[in-house]
Protein backbone atom coordinates (compact mmCIF):
# COMPACT_ATOMS: atom_id res chain seq x y z
CA UNK A 1 0.00 0.00 0.00
CA UNK A 2 1.35 3.40 -0.98
CA UNK A 3 1.99 5.88 1.86
CA UNK A 4 -0.70 8.49 2.43
CA UNK A 5 -0.11 11.95 1.07
CA UNK A 6 -1.00 14.56 3.69
CA UNK A 7 -1.66 18.11 2.48
CA UNK A 8 -3.36 21.30 3.76
CA UNK A 9 -7.09 21.52 3.04
CA UNK A 10 -6.74 24.25 0.39
CA UNK A 11 -4.35 22.03 -1.58
CA UNK A 12 -6.70 19.07 -1.15
CA UNK A 13 -9.60 21.20 -2.43
CA UNK A 14 -7.72 22.06 -5.63
CA UNK A 15 -7.04 18.37 -6.27
CA UNK A 16 -10.65 17.44 -5.44
CA UNK A 17 -12.06 20.01 -7.88
CA UNK A 18 -9.76 18.74 -10.62
CA UNK A 19 -11.05 15.23 -10.01
CA UNK A 20 -14.65 16.50 -9.89
CA UNK A 21 -14.29 17.96 -13.38
CA UNK A 22 -13.15 14.55 -14.63
CA UNK A 23 -16.03 12.83 -12.80
CA UNK A 24 -18.56 15.17 -14.42
CA UNK A 25 -17.02 14.51 -17.84
CA UNK A 26 -17.37 10.78 -17.24
CA UNK A 27 -20.99 11.22 -16.08
CA UNK A 28 -21.87 13.08 -19.29
CA UNK A 29 -20.21 10.37 -21.36
CA UNK A 30 -22.07 7.68 -19.41
CA UNK A 31 -25.41 9.47 -19.92
CA UNK A 32 -24.78 9.59 -23.67
CA UNK A 33 -23.83 5.90 -23.66
CA UNK A 34 -26.99 5.00 -21.72
CA UNK A 35 -29.07 6.82 -24.34
CA UNK A 36 -27.41 4.76 -27.10
CA UNK A 37 -28.05 1.58 -25.09
CA UNK A 38 -31.77 2.38 -24.94
CA UNK A 39 -31.78 2.89 -28.72
CA UNK A 40 -30.35 -0.55 -29.54
CA UNK A 41 -32.44 -2.55 -32.03
CA UNK A 42 -34.19 -5.67 -30.77
CA UNK A 43 -34.35 -9.33 -31.80
CA UNK A 44 -37.62 -11.22 -31.57
CA UNK A 45 -37.41 -14.47 -29.58
CA UNK A 46 -38.79 -17.21 -31.84
CA UNK A 47 -37.71 -20.21 -29.77
CA UNK A 48 -40.05 -21.33 -26.99
CA UNK A 49 -38.00 -21.81 -23.84
CA UNK A 50 -39.50 -23.67 -20.91
CA UNK A 51 -38.18 -23.08 -17.40
CA UNK A 52 -38.98 -24.57 -14.01
CA UNK A 53 -40.01 -22.32 -11.14
CA UNK A 54 -41.60 -22.76 -7.71
CA UNK A 55 -45.07 -22.86 -9.32
CA UNK A 56 -44.04 -25.33 -12.04
CA UNK A 57 -43.25 -24.95 -15.72
CA UNK A 58 -43.14 -21.43 -17.11
CA UNK A 59 -42.30 -19.81 -20.44
CA UNK A 60 -40.05 -16.77 -20.77
CA UNK A 61 -43.16 -14.60 -21.16
CA UNK A 62 -44.27 -15.76 -17.72
CA UNK A 63 -41.26 -14.08 -16.08
CA UNK A 64 -42.61 -10.60 -16.77
CA UNK A 65 -45.41 -10.75 -14.17
CA UNK A 66 -47.42 -8.09 -16.01
CA UNK A 67 -44.40 -5.85 -16.63
CA UNK A 68 -43.13 -4.92 -20.07
CA UNK A 69 -39.40 -5.32 -19.30
CA UNK A 70 -37.40 -8.19 -17.82
CA UNK A 71 -33.83 -8.32 -16.52
CA UNK A 72 -32.31 -11.78 -16.09
CA UNK A 73 -29.08 -12.46 -14.25
CA UNK A 74 -27.38 -15.62 -15.53
CA UNK A 75 -26.35 -17.16 -12.21
CA UNK A 76 -23.50 -19.69 -12.27
CA UNK A 77 -24.56 -22.67 -10.18
CA UNK A 78 -21.95 -25.32 -9.31
CA UNK A 79 -23.90 -28.55 -9.36
CA UNK A 80 -20.94 -30.54 -8.07
CA UNK A 81 -20.90 -28.40 -4.91
CA UNK A 82 -24.61 -27.71 -4.58
CA UNK A 83 -24.03 -23.97 -4.37
CA UNK A 84 -23.58 -20.83 -6.43
CA UNK A 85 -20.23 -19.44 -7.46
CA UNK A 86 -18.83 -16.84 -5.01
CA UNK A 87 -19.06 -13.99 -7.52
CA UNK A 88 -22.68 -14.68 -8.46
CA UNK A 89 -23.54 -15.17 -4.78
CA UNK A 90 -22.01 -11.78 -4.04
CA UNK A 91 -24.18 -10.33 -6.81
CA UNK A 92 -27.35 -11.93 -5.42
CA UNK A 93 -26.52 -10.82 -1.87
CA UNK A 94 -26.64 -7.14 -2.83
CA UNK A 95 -29.64 -7.11 -5.18
CA UNK A 96 -31.77 -5.56 -2.44
CA UNK A 97 -35.43 -4.53 -2.57
CA UNK A 98 -36.82 -5.03 -6.07
CA UNK A 99 -39.95 -2.92 -5.54
CA UNK A 100 -38.28 0.13 -7.10
CA UNK A 101 -37.36 -1.92 -10.18
CA UNK A 102 -40.92 -3.23 -10.49
CA UNK A 103 -42.27 0.30 -10.09
CA UNK A 104 -40.51 1.12 -13.37
CA UNK A 105 -42.37 -1.59 -15.31
CA UNK A 106 -39.51 -4.08 -14.97
CA UNK A 107 -39.29 -7.59 -13.57
CA UNK A 108 -36.09 -9.29 -12.37
CA UNK A 109 -35.09 -12.94 -12.01
CA UNK A 110 -32.12 -15.25 -11.63
CA UNK A 111 -31.72 -18.15 -14.06
CA UNK A 112 -29.37 -21.12 -13.70
CA UNK A 113 -28.73 -24.24 -15.75
CA UNK A 114 -29.37 -26.60 -12.85
CA UNK A 115 -32.47 -28.47 -11.64
CA UNK A 116 -34.69 -26.42 -9.35
CA UNK A 117 -34.41 -29.17 -6.71
CA UNK A 118 -30.69 -28.35 -6.46
CA UNK A 119 -31.13 -24.57 -6.57
CA UNK A 120 -33.77 -24.13 -3.88
CA UNK A 121 -31.82 -25.57 -0.90
CA UNK A 122 -29.00 -23.12 -1.60
CA UNK A 123 -31.45 -20.25 -2.11
CA UNK A 124 -33.08 -21.02 1.25
CA UNK A 125 -29.71 -21.32 2.94
CA UNK A 126 -28.74 -17.86 1.67
CA UNK A 127 -32.10 -16.34 2.64
CA UNK A 128 -32.76 -14.91 -0.82
CA UNK A 129 -36.29 -14.07 -1.96
CA UNK A 130 -35.48 -12.96 -5.52
CA UNK A 131 -37.28 -15.11 -8.16
CA UNK A 132 -34.98 -17.90 -9.36
CA UNK A 133 -35.74 -20.25 -12.24
CA UNK A 134 -34.12 -23.33 -13.71
CA UNK A 135 -33.25 -23.42 -17.41
CA UNK A 136 -32.04 -27.01 -17.09
CA UNK A 137 -32.88 -29.07 -20.16
CA UNK A 138 -33.42 -26.06 -22.44
CA UNK A 139 -31.16 -24.21 -24.87
CA UNK A 140 -31.58 -20.90 -23.06
CA UNK A 141 -28.13 -20.71 -21.42
CA UNK A 142 -26.37 -21.79 -24.59
CA UNK A 143 -28.29 -19.38 -26.81
CA UNK A 144 -27.49 -16.43 -24.53
CA UNK A 145 -23.86 -17.52 -23.96
CA UNK A 146 -24.27 -18.14 -20.23
CA UNK A 147 -23.04 -21.69 -20.77
CA UNK A 148 -20.25 -22.44 -23.24
CA UNK A 149 -19.65 -25.91 -24.64
CA UNK A 150 -18.13 -26.52 -28.06
CA UNK A 151 -19.89 -29.88 -28.28
CA UNK A 152 -23.23 -28.04 -28.19
CA UNK A 153 -22.42 -25.04 -30.39
CA UNK A 154 -19.78 -22.46 -31.33
CA UNK A 155 -18.16 -20.95 -28.25
CA UNK A 156 -18.82 -17.26 -27.65
CA UNK A 157 -18.56 -15.17 -24.50
CA UNK A 158 -18.64 -11.41 -24.10
CA UNK A 159 -18.94 -11.16 -27.90
CA UNK A 160 -15.62 -12.94 -28.42
CA UNK A 161 -15.18 -16.23 -30.22
CA UNK A 162 -12.97 -19.11 -29.18
CA UNK A 163 -9.90 -17.92 -31.12
CA UNK A 164 -10.02 -14.44 -29.59
CA UNK A 165 -10.46 -15.77 -26.06
CA UNK A 166 -7.53 -18.12 -26.51
CA UNK A 167 -5.43 -15.23 -27.80
CA UNK A 168 -6.35 -13.19 -24.71
CA UNK A 169 -5.67 -16.11 -22.36
CA UNK A 170 -9.34 -16.31 -21.31
CA UNK A 171 -9.56 -20.07 -21.61
CA UNK A 172 -11.72 -20.25 -18.45
CA UNK A 173 -14.61 -18.98 -20.59
CA UNK A 174 -14.34 -21.80 -23.13
CA UNK A 175 -16.46 -24.32 -21.26
CA UNK A 176 -18.91 -24.20 -18.40
CA UNK A 177 -21.20 -21.71 -16.71
CA UNK A 178 -20.64 -17.98 -17.27
CA UNK A 179 -22.12 -14.88 -15.61
CA UNK A 180 -24.11 -12.30 -17.51
CA UNK A 181 -27.21 -10.14 -17.69
CA UNK A 182 -29.79 -10.27 -20.46
CA UNK A 183 -32.71 -7.87 -20.93
CA UNK A 184 -36.02 -8.54 -22.67
CA UNK A 185 -39.13 -6.63 -23.73
CA UNK A 186 -42.67 -8.03 -23.74
CA UNK A 187 -45.07 -6.48 -26.25
CA UNK A 188 -48.39 -8.22 -26.71
CA UNK A 189 -47.69 -11.88 -27.47
CA UNK A 190 -44.12 -11.22 -28.49
CA UNK A 191 -40.86 -11.20 -26.51
CA UNK A 192 -37.74 -9.39 -27.72
CA UNK A 193 -34.10 -9.60 -26.66
CA UNK A 194 -32.83 -6.04 -26.23
CA UNK A 195 -29.46 -6.24 -24.44
CA UNK A 196 -26.87 -8.54 -22.87
CA UNK A 197 -23.66 -7.78 -21.00
CA UNK A 198 -20.92 -9.96 -19.57
CA UNK A 199 -17.53 -9.78 -17.87
CA UNK A 200 -16.66 -6.31 -16.62
CA UNK A 201 -20.00 -5.10 -17.96
CA UNK A 202 -21.46 -6.52 -14.74
CA UNK A 203 -19.27 -4.43 -12.43
CA UNK A 204 -21.66 -1.48 -12.38
CA UNK A 205 -24.30 -3.68 -10.74
CA UNK A 206 -21.99 -4.58 -7.82
CA UNK A 207 -22.79 -1.66 -5.56
CA UNK A 208 -20.27 -2.69 -2.90
CA UNK A 209 -17.51 -2.12 -5.45
CA UNK A 210 -18.86 1.37 -6.19
CA UNK A 211 -18.56 2.26 -2.50
CA UNK A 212 -15.06 0.80 -2.22
CA UNK A 213 -13.60 2.54 -5.28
Amino acid sequence: MEPYKIVPRDEWLVARKELLAQEKELTRARDALNAKRRQLPMVEISKEYVFEGPAGKVKLSGFFEGQSQLVIYHFMFHRDKGEGCPGCSHFADIIGNLSHVRARDTSFALVSRAPLAEIEPFKNRMGWTVPWFSSFGSDFNYDFHATTDESVGPVEYNYRDKAEMERLGQTYHLKGEQPGISVFLHDGDRVYHTYSTYGHGLDIFLNAYNYLT
